[in-house]
């Protein structure tokens, strides 16, 4: 499969999309050029000729939608016609189906419909072609047309070309945050283009109403923050939260470029599960769910499908990866479990339901076969530290515990790192010390984390040299700070203070875009990976602070345990 899919990628050139009836009947009314009687392509009619659905339509045959179907026959009668071919054949699901497109909904309107279908009654008429010319259903689409192009009539007239620039926010807003997330310098200022009276639109003088899929995208690229940014980034994640909210609420998900599997269920995953408390491997395994591979239906002037990206074979090999990281996962917390009850760390106050989490967790985040150590010291440490702490907690802190301590971090695998994991340890208790059980410990056990993790990735040298440097301070500081603050919330939620919550929250946001900024672009000196490895530990500890047991215990089983099908 991945052969195949190499192969694909390597063949896109300019792209591939399937063939359309409507497009294939206008290129087949090209006449041949010595003026003699005829169509240019044959081929184009021969093709329409074999390709009529058992109803009598054209169109996309698995979904069935009205305006796709009787466009596409509509430009097939006309083509069959012009070259005297079957002109009866065609007519009785145009008349017996007109009415009806006054009954489909707004949201699935195609590309340029209200231009394209009365432009082919024209052509129809000028035929002599039967058809319901008058149907009450036509009058809306003619106001329509009508609409549309006094609007964007000029003294000139009306052009479009293929050298006109027409950008959208959808593609902007997907191209801007591929770019920011590495490392590319781009200005936010450019979504300024998509608004207008405080809204956001997809298209300049589009007359359908903002769609699903622009907001969606252009929601999860507002995300993406950094401090000093021009203000239209939060305009934009207000104003299109509130708006998927709004479709979510009274349930209008039909998306104005795409027939999708479940749009819905990712757009839920963006508004439940933002950037900073988003998971890798849990987007991962939603998405399984929701690629509709070979399915996915797309709407421009009719429907049709775009393989190259939208096909099983991509599925069906994101599928078996996603199957290889499952059993990796359950070999690794096997092994793990078996560790933790072989050492006994329930009796210094571990849990087992704790020591899963934090292995989902490490798996989640850093889950590449090749990266098993990081992965697996992230766990072990952090079931360690976690073990620590409740011990701690119960003797009253950190004093005549020196034995059982030298115990616990005797069970991390050390390796050939022990003395720089003991050392990372030992500044780790320092703090629990000089803190004892009046101040928040998380971010210091995120610095333990963060360390542990570059030891083991075999980055550590290069680590010690660089940990008298200001940039690594900064994100040292800025890790600590916001994982302290975190803890700060859960302590303020379950005493149900929501107003210090939202102060919290506030302040975390503003911590995370300076380390987004910092990660992403701003400490050049300091490798990308171990920059990186710092907000993957904050991005953790804002999941585990945001969201329920249930919905974490849920999160391990889908990613984990249970098997893609």
């Amino acid at each position: 499969m991945i052969g195949t899919i190499r192969t694909a990628l390597r063949s896109i050139g300019e792209g591939e999309i399937s063939i359309s009836a409507y497009d294939t009947a206008l290129v087949s009314l090209l006449g041949k050029l010595d003026g003699s009687d005829g169509p240019l392509f044959p081929s184009s009619i021969n093709w329409i000729i074999q390709n009529q659905l058992p109803d009598g339509s054209w169109g996309d045959e698995a979904f069935f939608m009205l305006r796709d179907r009787i466009i596409s026959t509509l430009a097939c009668v006309v083509a069959l016609t012009s070259w005297n071919i079957h002109k009866e054949k065609c007519l009785l699901f145009i008349r017996e189906n007109m009415w009806r497109l006054s009954e489909e909904a707004e949201d699935w309107m195609l590309v340029g419909f209200e231009i394209a279908f009365p432009s082919l009654l024209d052509m129809a008429k000028n035929l002599g072609l039967d058809i319901p010319y008058h149907e009450p259903a036509l009058k809306e689409i003619y106001t329509q047309r009508k609409r549309k192009l006094a609007k964007h009539w000029t003294p000139d007239g009306l052009a479009h070309t293929k050298n006109c620039p027409v950008k959208d926010i959808d593609d902007t807003a997907m191209g801007f945050r591929l770019l920011r997330l590495h490392g590319y310098h781009v200005d936010p200022c450019i979504l300024k283009h998509f608004e207008k009276d405080g809204k956001f639109f997809c298209l300049q003088g589009e007359s359908n109403p903002s769609s699903v899929t622009p907001m969606y995208n252009t929601y999860r690229a507002a995300q993406l923050m950094f401090p000093g940014d021009d203000n239209v980034l939060r305009r934009a994640e207000v104003f299109c939260r509130d708006f998927l909210l709004q479709r979510r609420a009274s349930n209008r998900m039909k998306d104005k470029w795409a027939i999708a599997k479940d749009i819905l269920g990712e757009v839920e995953y963006a508004i439940d599960f933002p950037w900073k408390a988003s998971l890798p491997r849990i987007e991962t395994r939603m998405y399984l769910e929701q690629y509709g591979g070979s399915s996915d239906v797309w709407i421009g002037k009719v429907l049709h499908r775009m393989t190259l990206f939208c096909n099983d074979l991509y599925l069906d090999a994101a599928r078996a990866d996603f199957s290889d990281f499952q059993r990796n996962c359950r070999v690794e917390w096997d092994a793990l479990r078996m560790w933790y009850f072989k050492n006994n760390l329930g009796s210094y106050g571990g849990n087992p339901n704790s020591a899963l989490t934090a292995y989902f967790i490490a798996s989640a985040t850093i889950f590449e076969q090749q990266r098993a150590a990081e992965r697996l010291g992230w766990a072990h440490t952090a079931v360690l530290a976690e073990t620590v702490s409740s011990y701690f907690k119960r003797i009253g802190g950190p004093k005549n515990s020196a034995e059982n301590l030298e115990e616990l971090i005797d069970l991390v695998p050390f390796d050939d790192a022990s003395g720089s994991l003991r050392e990372a340890w030992k500044q780790w208790l320092m703090a629990w010390t000089a803190k004892g059980t009046h101040g928040p410990i998380e971010g210091d056990t995120a610095l333990l984390l963060v360390r542990t993790i570059e030891i083991f990735s075999g980055r550590h040298v290069s680590t010690d040299q660089k940990l008298n440097l200001w940039e690594y301070s900064q994100l040292e500081q800025l890790t600590s700070s916001i994982c302290c603050k975190l803890s700060r919330r859960v302590l303020a939620q379950n005493q149900k203070r929501m107003e210090k919550v939202k102060d919290i929250d506030r302040e975390v946001d503003s911590e995370m875009q300076e380390l987004a900024w910092r990660v992403l672009q701003g400490c050049g000196a300091i490798n990308r990976m171990t920059r990186e490895t710092f907000l993957d530990v904050v991005k953790s500890f804002c999941y585990v602070t945001y969201y329920s047991q249930e919905t974490i215990d849920s999160h391990i089983n889908q990613v984990i345990f249970q098997d893609v099908v």
